[in-house]
């Protein structure tokens, strides 16, 4: 054994370890420092394992082709087609009904769904399905995303530690304790692992929300729940969806999110309240909304967008079809604009940019109109769809000033039931064990993309370069650790420092020792480590291998403290835009309530 390489690899764990935890430079960038001293280290001072092998670039760059890293960034890509199309909205609504007029009712009830599911499923694709589910319910409740995506991650875990097959790491023990002549039955950790996940599921719905702080968006400004409200016209045309709505108590029910101002027939104009009025053909519908509501009045075709004739004039035709790189924007008029006067009828936005102008913000109170007929002034918000490339040739004008960050796709609900069939066939092959989820996720990425519910631009963009990155460098750390045998090494000491304790005192030692490496190697890389010590410890001491074998699935799924311990923390990294030392401050509790949890219960439970 190579001391020099065992502690130059420790060294530069830790210096990697103290770089995410200060979050003074980005994590990608610390960890492709990491990544550039290990390959360093190995290639100045050349080593060889116990087998002979030597340590190469190639072993320590084949992070980048793990499949647990593969599966997560095409779950991103898959995760993405769901929220673009739309797809999720009728869950969150039903989960919304249930969950009552607070927010956290509903989250509450999708994170004990998620945690009861992965008791019998694995829990990647259980994140999987609720990340949508929770990003919908997040935006429309205007409740920080940071405060539902870890406690789904956490309670997935938590869930999957009831039962045998509820985590990849149970099976993985379960199958090594088999080769070793010891059989694991499926309910063996119900009752211990039911504790751990009721007391968990305590502190992460109540307490952890406390401990995380709402997180800024990447340009500094805090997420903007879509309440900002525009003035829009809706033109009520032949096989509409809202010809023939007839008010109710002076509403119109069926306009959902949009609320009516004004009814302009003819010459005539209806103000509110609307008693006993029925949309009729030719009406024009004046409504305010959040940009939300006219982005799905869009894509349910309530809304139309109005193309140009070949010619290049504007022929007034309209077209239902809203493609996947169709997106909705904000921009304000400048002062002395160009445009400032105009009215939006005739602004020629869309003859010269090929852009609809749909809506309208205007600080100072605005005069009963038409749409069409309101003049811009400056300082004026307007609510533009377009092609991302039309939208993109307004950047550097100087007469509307584009919000750049405030692009989004317009969701393509016609596809919503297609992604939903490419999910579904994700979660059923998975559970059902027919293809690797790795196999599945990258061809349910390439289906969401083929099939128009994602523009290649979306699906790069769904992809966290920090997640890569971070998940490269940690298996690089991880191999550097094991081949050069600093993993066995801090091991077999810590058991040693053990050795004359009683077996209860040695159990909950070995379950610490167990979390602190399943937050630095991975939880499955851990498991492998530490079973066949397990049952050593329970060969020398002459007792069942039982309880030992609990403490190792146990603690190597008490990944709670980094985003390398569990895939599903990868996942939720970037939805919930955390950081690394986020992970510390909100995992670090829970890992000690574990470690409380099974130092009590496994005595009682398993007669020690």
């Amino acid at each position: 054994m190579d001391s020099l390489h065992i502690w130059l690899t420790y060294l530069l764990i830790l210096v990697s370890i103290v770089g995410y935890a200060m979050e003074r430079w980005a994590i990608e960038a610390v960890a492709a420092a990491s990544l550039a001293g290990f390959l360093l280290l190995f290639a100045i001072f050349p080593y060889s394992d116990a087998t002979g092998h030597a340590v190469t670039s190639a072993d320590l760059l084949s992070g980048f082709a793990n499949p647990a890293l593969i599966t997560v960034m095409a779950l991103l890509i898959v995760g993405q087609g769901l929220f673009a199309t739309d797809a999720m909205a009728r869950p969150t609504a039903w989960l919304t009904r249930i969950g009552g007029n607070v927010g956290a009712g509903a989250v509450a009830i999708v994170l004990i769904s998620a945690a009861t599911l992965s008791a019998f499923l694995n829990n990647t694709p259980v994140v999987v399905i609720f990340i949508p589910i929770l990003t919908m319910l997040a935006t429309q409740r205007g409740i920080s995303p940071n405060h539902v995506f870890m406690p789904l991650s956490f309670l997935s875990i938590l869930g999957g530690l009831t039962t045998l097959i509820g985590s990849s790491t149970n099976l993985l023990v379960a199958g090594v304790a088999a080769r070793a002549g010891f059989e694991m039955n499926f309910f063996d950790i119900t009752v211990p692992g039911l504790a751990i996940a009721v007391v968990g599921a305590i502190y992460v719905i109540r307490f952890m929300p406390r401990i995380l702080t709402p997180r800024e968006a990447q340009d500094g400004r805090v997420v903007d729940p879509g309440g900002k409200q525009f003035l829009g016209e809706i033109d009520i045309t032949e096989g509409h969806a809202f010809l023939g709505l007839r008010a109710r108590s002076g509403l119109f029910p069926g306009l959902g999110d949009l609320t009516p101002r004004m009814i302009i027939r003819n010459d005539q104009t209806i103000l509110p309240p609307f008693d006993d009025i029925e949309l009729t053909v030719g009406d024009r519908l004046i409504v305010t909304a959040t940009r939300r509501a006219f982005s799905r009045a869009l894509s349910r075709g309530n809304l139309k967008v109005k193309t140009l004739d070949p010619s290049g004039g504007d022929n007034g035709s309209r077209s239902n079809k809203i493609g996947p790189d169709m997106v909705m924007a904000e921009a304000v008029v400048a002062p002395g604009s160009r445009y400032a006067g105009r009215t939006m009828q005739f602004s020629g936005l869309r003859t010269q940019f090929g852009i609809t102008l749909f809506g309208l913000q205007r600080k100072s109170r605005m005069a009963r109109a038409a749409l069409s007929e309101i003049r811009l002034e400056p300082g004026d918000t307007l609510l533009l769809c377009g092609r991302e490339a039309d939208l993109a040739a307004l950047r550097g004008n100087h007469d509307l000033l584009l919000l750049e960050y405030s692009a989004q796709p317009i969701p393509q609900s016609a596809k919503a039931l297609l992604a939903t069939l490419i999910f579904v066939a994700i979660v059923s092959f998975s559970a059902a064990g027919i293809l690797p989820i790795e196999v599945l996720a990258v061809c349910g990425a390439i289906a969401m993309v083929a099939s128009g519910c994602l523009t290649i631009g979306e699906a790069a963009r769904s992809i966290d370069r920090s997640i890569f990155m971070l998940v490269g460098a940690s298996i690089a750390a991880a191999t550097a650790l094991e081949r050069t045998g600093g993993a066995h090494l801090i091991a077999e000491s810590a058991l040693d420092a053990l050795g004359g304790a009683p077996p209860v005192v040695l159990l909950s030692g070995l379950f610490l020792v167990i979390a602190a490496f399943t937050n630095v190697l991975s939880n499955n890389a851990t498991a492998v480590l530490f079973t066949p010590i397990a049952l050593d410890i329970s060969r020398r001491l002459g007792v069942s291998p039982e309880p030992w074998l609990a403490c190792v699935i146990f603690g190597a799924n008490a990944s709670f403290a980094t985003p390398i311990g569990y895939q599903t923390n990868l996942l939720v990294m970037g939805p919930g835009r955390y950081r690394f030392f986020d992970y510390v401050k909100a995992g670090v509790p829970l890992v000690l309530l574990v470690w409380l949890t099974f130092t009590i219960v496994a005595p009682w439970y398993y007669g020690l």
